[in-house]
C-alpha cells in the first residue's frame, strides 16, 4: 500500500477511517484530514502543549503522536467540547473571566485541564497552577486562566451541592 496505513478514529464521537502515512502526526492528521483546526501546532516538540488533545480521556501531545498510533481508539478535539450552539462549562468559565487574549494556546488548555479536574474535583491554587505549567501563554500571565478554573470548580461544586450533575 506504498506505505499507507488504514486507520479507523472516532473523533468527537463519529468514526472516521482513512489511509494514511505510518509518519503522519496525529496533530496533521486532524488538522489536514479531518479539518479540525482547533488543534493548533506551536512548538512540534511537545513543550507548549498547544496541540494538546485528549485520547481516550488521557491529555497526550498530537505533535508527539502518529495517527496510526490512533487506531481503533478515541480524540477529542476542542471542537468536540461542549454541544450544538452551547460551550462547555469550562470554556464558558474562560470567556467570564477572560481567560485567554490570542487564543492560540486555549484549546490545549482546555483539554489539558479537563482530565485533571476530574481527577481532582476541588485543587487549591497550587494545584491548578502546576496543571498550567505544562501548557505556555504568551498573552495572559495565567492570572485569568486559574481564575477561570476557579470559578469552574465553584459553579461545579456549587450545582453538584443543589443536586445537579456535574
Amino acid at each position: 500500500m506504498n506505505g499507507q496505513h488504514t486507520i479507523g478514529v472516532t473523533v468527537n464521537g463519529t468514526r472516521h477511517e482513512r489511509a494514511v502515512e505510518a509518519r503522519l502526526l496525529l496533530s496533521d492528521f486532524l488538522r489536514h484530514e479531518l479539518g479540525l483546526t482547533g488543534t493548533h501546532v506551536g512548538c512540534e516538540h511537545g513543550v507548549c502543549g498547544a496541540c494538546t488533545v485528549l485520547l481516550d480521556g488521557a491529555a497526550v501531545r498530537s505533535c508527539l503522536v502518529f495517527a496510526v498510533q490512533a487506531d481503533g481508539h478515541a480524540v477529542t478535539t476542542v471542537e468536540g467540547l461542549g454541544s450544538e450552539g452551547a460551550l462547555h462549562p469550562l470554556q464558558t468559565a474562560f470567556h467570564e473571566a477572560h481567560a485567554l487574549q490570542c487564543g492560540f494556546c486555549t484549546p490545549g488548555f482546555l483539554l489539558s485541564l479537563l482530565p485533571f479536574l476530574e481527577e481532582h474535583p476541588e485543587p487549591d491554587e497550587q494545584a491548578i497552577r502546576e496543571a498550567l505549567s505544562g501548557n505556555l501563554c504568551r498573552c495572559t500571565g495565567y492570572a485569568n486562566i486559574v481564575t477561570a478554573v476557579q470559578q469552574f470548580v465553584a459553579t461545579r461544586t456549587a450545582g453538584t451541592a443543589k443536586g445537579a450533575t456535574p
